[in-house]
């Protein structure tokens, strides 16, 4: 498969991730990770570092931060991507409330790996003093 081709496909299936995402489909998430995916939170939060297949990804990670927001608050705008063959860059603001009563606005950015037709690996990158300050605070 040439570049062109490459970076076509693996937006694809990014731009089809997010639009589930920004459904609130998280179950549906679940089709776009292999058992060996990865998702890499940077910085210190108490949730941050590698986490390895979607049972810890989509079952432990997601759950672990959705449990200390509201989720009926939650909204996932989506801003567009940027692809050079296997790579895709996404942006998205997540917005919501803390179940501390404080109101999470949050610019995200993550680097997605994409072979064969599924997410291999994620970097993500946000304000983590926000977090940290409104959700882990």
């Amino acid at each position: 498969m040439n570049t062109v081709d490459l970076t076509a496909t693996s937006k694809s299936v990014i731009l089809e991730y997010m639009n589930t995402l920004t459904e609130g489909d998280f179950t549906a998430l679940r089709r776009f990770f292999g058992p060996e995916s990865t998702w890499t939170l940077a910085g210190d939060l108490p949730l941050s570092r590698t986490w390895t297949g979607p049972d810890e990804i989509l079952g432990e990670f997601v759950p672990a931060m959705l449990a200390r927001l509201v989720p009926e608050s939650m909204e996932f705008e989506f801003r567009g991507l940027i692809g050079d063959g296997d790579q895709v860059l996404a942006e998205w603001d997540t917005r919501g409330l803390a179940r501390s009563g404080g109101r999470y606005d949050q610019h995200c950015l993550a680097v997605f790996t994409v072979r064969d037709g599924r997410i291999a690996s994620v970097r993500e990158y946000f304000d983590t003093l926000h977090a940290k300050t409104v959700v882990f605070g």
